[in-house]
């Protein structure tokens, strides 16, 4: 349950990062652009969050076979 609860707030936290990096380019050239710009961002974001994630718990798992 612990795991699920991580990646969850991990995707969120990368997602809301990157809608904000996309929504301000975005925003740059134009209103459509911003919102094209969020949606595109927080889904970039998401995968990055997820697979961030991964990586983590893999690195914890051979830690914890080292100890």
């Amino acid at each position: 349950m612990k795991s699920r609860i991580n990646r969850a707030v991990s995707r969120a936290k990368y997602a809301a990062i990157g809608a904000a990096i996309g929504a301000g380019v975005g925003g740059l050239l134009g209103r459509n652009t911003a919102s094209t710009g969020g949606a595109i961002g927080g889904l970039v974001g998401a995968i990055v969050g997820e697979k961030s994630l991964g990586v983590k718990e893999r690195v914890e798992s051979v830690r914890s076979r080292d100890e």
